[in-house]
């Protein structure tokens, strides 16, 4: 089959504050991914695995390249089989008759999703990708990259990068993995902003949200909208840590979850 490789549209431009998605650090994880699938070779691995825990942004961050990249997404869950996860390729890369999945064999449905992978030369993301280890669907996407060589990669937690090396075959076509970064101060002032520019927070709080977050982009989140709800509630035109003061926040948990 011809060498498929994913069109780089070039550097991305910046969301504006405000906007519905914030630009965050792992935007950028991602935008890597899919630029190293863009440059790599004709004989180089078409995979990329983005691994991090839970909470870190990185379906966030796959949202925001679905329409920047005009990549193809979908999103696993516990109920994923063989057969469903490739009907819900079919529906995902556009290939529905009257919204629903064309008729036939799994195989037929999976050649079917490689012809349209391979064809539209868009890159695919999956996310959740650990329910397809879980499910023992790992081979099954690995037959669909050999036969449409398309640029895939696959959003997990943290131990899913280990958990891919029992599979020899699938690991080697995976071009590299890249880790999702924990949420940093800018991460959580851009978050701030884009969800309500019309209350500044001063960065001891912010610092204080990061802290207690422990990496995660959702407990910061969350805490920002308790703060902005609070705000508004009392009439306030700013906000620091001594205004805050011992007011409840959510916390991670200090112990991290089993590998």
């Amino acid at each position: 089959m011809t060498e498929n490789r994913v069109h780089r549209e070039g550097p991305a431009s910046p969301l504006p504050e405000g906007g519905q998605i914030a630009p965050l650090t792992n935007i950028a994880v991602i935008e890597q991914a899919i630029f190293q699938l863009a440059d790599r070779g004709a004989t180089d691995p078409g995979m990329m695995v983005v691994s991090g825990p839970s909470g870190y942004g990185k379906s966030v961050a796959a949202a925001w390249a679905k329409a920047r990249h005009r990549a193809y997404y979908l999103q696993l869950d516990d109920f994923v089989t063989r057969k469903s996860l490739l009907v819900q390729l079919c529906l995902v890369l556009g290939l529905s008759v009257d919204g629903k999945p064309p008729k036939g064999t799994i195989q037929h449905l999976a050649e079917r999703v490689a012809a349209q992978l391979h064809q539209a030369r868009r890159p695919l993301i999956i996310d959740e990708f650990d329910f397809a280890i879980d499910k023992n669907l790992v081979m099954a996407v690995f037959s669909i990259y050999e036969m449409s060589r398309a640029s895939i990669i696959l959003i997990g937690e943290e131990a899913m990068p280990a958990k891919l090396q029992k599979w020899e075959k699938f690991d080697g076509r995976v071009l590299d993995t890249l880790y999702a970064e924990p949420v940093s101060l800018e991460d959580a002032r851009r978050l701030a902003r884009a969800k309500n520019a019309q209350l500044p927070l001063a960065d001891d709080l912010l610092a204080h949200l990061v802290k207690i977050a422990r990496g995660s982009v959702r407990r910061v989140s969350n805490n920002l909208r308790k703060i902005f709800e609070t705000g508004a509630a009392e009439g306030w035109d700013h906000c620091d840590l001594a205004r805050w003061g011992d007011r409840p926040l959510q916390q991670a948990d200090v112990k991290r979850r089993a590998s």
